[in-house]
């Protein structure tokens, strides 16, 4: 009976029903992967191996073990500064996937790890620093079991060369988000060339699982340890006993790496190691081909442990945004290319909502708000201050006298002359620019304020929306500003470049003139009018 049968017939499955468990989990993957760029929900934790390990620990070898290919970067100091997120699927094709990929399908391996590198450089930089955004990996071949794992950054306790100097709290700080969800599974690897006490990955799996429900132990490096001495009640697991035990699998030095060694010579050769040791041939959990059936295993048993909670939550979720979604109207008999025509209906009362508010149709309560507060800019701020400019303000009689004198120039003067006139006019019409110039910056904060205010339910329900259209309205607002004062500047200059005499308010005023009167004529006030 294989490992797939032995499964199903333990939970009394199918082996088709089974064998979909961790490609599911693969689909959830992917598709919460879009809600959270969206950010349209809260993160759903979904079952997954987690693996943990120091920098020495020979996490990259175990995974190329699993997926019988080179396909992760290597070299010193820190190499995984991202983690990744890895789907195995038995499949009859070989090839890989990644999530920023999707619509490329890679069958060379050495493509496979450039693109990797690409990607880990184009978020983190060429410098060692490291990121919490995943890279999504999705390896189909016939030499891979189904499995849902995720690579984190190697264990490390000093930062070295151009690494952040807290690198160390960096890593340990993204290494618990992973391991400390109830959902994952814990893949905790030490080297068997060192004191299993004195673990890393250990040390940090109790943390968060202390009795060792969810932690599998994996002892590297069999082949390194001292002659005589061998690893047999650490795999029995009689030193530090984990609920799930540990199993022993031996890597590829650098030496075999360096003489191009493949992981299909490799994996031969530990099988002749182990079957040749007096000790590990005695036992069932040594090997990389014992360790990826094994985590199979016990990955389906996590996944079918952990379903019911997570269906609740997945089927919470789905009918929440469901309901959000109703809200927005008949979306659902549009077609994709269509919905922009629901769009156009929900853009359409908003502008209904910001004219009503404009025309006074909707009022704001007790304040005075929308179109009646444009009103009363322009008649209690605007009026006041135009007609609280004198003609005369700032100009006194020693001032008129001596922009008469400086206006002739080298002759003398009989009557005023009249480019004084022009002169002193040009100068007090100025006045008008500050006010009107007020007057436009208080109407568009209240066009602003209009816009913030227009509560329209259909544009509240999308995610997005609200603020998309905050920012086009405010855009279009402070483009039309920007034309207002020019135009309210060019006014002003049109004004000033020529002065009309023969205005019937300025032969008015040359007609009531009487001897003796102010040198300039103050035409009546409105409010005396």
């Amino acid at each position: 009976m294989c490992i797939r049968d032995s499964i199903n017939a333990e939970y009394g499955g199918t082996r088709s029903s089974m064998d979909r468990l961790v490609p599911l989990v693969a689909k959830l993957q992917e598709v919460l992967g879009i809600v959270g760029k969206l950010h349209l929900g809260q993160a759903v934790d979904l079952p997954q191996i987690v693996v943990v390990g120091s920098q020495s620990a020979g996490k990259s070898s175990v995974l190329e073990n699993l997926v019988g290919h080179e396909f992760l970067p290597r070299g010193s100091n820190i190499v995984t500064r991202r983690p990744l997120v890895l789907h195995l699927f038995t499949s009859e094709e070989q090839y890989a996937e990644f999530g920023h990929l999707p619509d490329k399908q890679f069958t060379d391996f050495k493509e496979v790890l450039r693109e990797i590198e690409a990607e880990t450089d184009r978020v983190c930089g060429p410098s060692k620093g490291i990121s919490a955004h995943p890279i999504l990996l999705k390896i189909y071949s016939p030499k891979v079991l189904n499995l849902a794992m995720v690579d984190l950054p190697g264990i490390t306790k000093v930062a070295v060369g151009d690494q952040p100097a807290d690198i160390e709290v960096q890593i340990r700080k993204m290494i618990l988000t992973y391991i400390q969800r109830p959902s994952a599974m814990i893949l905790a690897l030490t080297a068997a060339n060192t004191d299993l006490a004195n673990s890393d990955a250990l040390k940090l799996a109790r943390e968060v699982d202390p009795t060792g429900v969810r932690t599998i132990g994996v002892v590297t490096k069999l082949d390194l340890m001292d002659q005589g001495t061998h690893a047999g009640e650490i795999l029995q697991n009689r030193t530090i006993p984990l609920r799930l035990g540990y199993v022993g699998i031996v890597n590829r030095s650098q030496k075999d790496i360096d003489q191009g060694k493949t992981i299909e010579q490799h994996l031969k050769s530990e099988t002749e190691f182990v079957s040749g040791h007096p000790v590990y041939s005695q036992l069932q959990n040594v090997g990389a081909p014992q360790l990826g059936r094994f985590l199979n295993r016990e990955l389906l048993r996590h996944i079918a442990a952990v379903l019911p909670d997570l269906k609740h939550r997945v089927v919470s979720q789905r009918d929440r945004h469901i309901a959000e979604l109703d809200k927005m109207g008949d979306w659902k008999s549009h077609s994709v290319e269509n919905r922009g025509r629901v769009l156009l209906q929900v853009l359409n009362k908003f502008c209904n909502a910001f004219n009503a508010m404009v025309e006074g149709k909707e009022h704001g309560g007790d304040l005075i708000t929308g179109g009646a507060r444009i009103g009363w800019i322009f008649t209690e701020v605007f009026k006041p201050a135009v007609e609280g400019l004198s003609p005369l303000q700032d100009l006194s009689d020693d001032e008129l006298r001596m922009a008469m004198k400086n206006s002739t120039g080298i002759g003398t003067y009989l009557f005023t002359p009249e480019l004084t006139f022009e002169m002193l006019v040009t100068k007090q019409l100025q006045m008008l620019e500050a006010p009107a110039l007020q007057a436009a910056e208080l109407v568009h904060n209240e066009l602003l304020t209009v816009t913030q205010e227009c509560a329209v339910l259909d544009v509240k329900n999308f995610q997005n929306l609200p603020e998309k259209v905050l920012v086009t309205v405010k855009t279009m607002l402070l483009e039309k500003m920007q034309h207002t004062t020019k135009m309210i500047r060019d006014l002003i200059a049109i004004e000033l470049s020529f002065v009309n005499v023969d205005h019937p308010d300025f032969r008015r005023a040359l007609e009531s003139y009487q001897p003796g009167a102010c040198l300039l004529y103050t035409s009546p006030s409105p409010r005396d009018s």
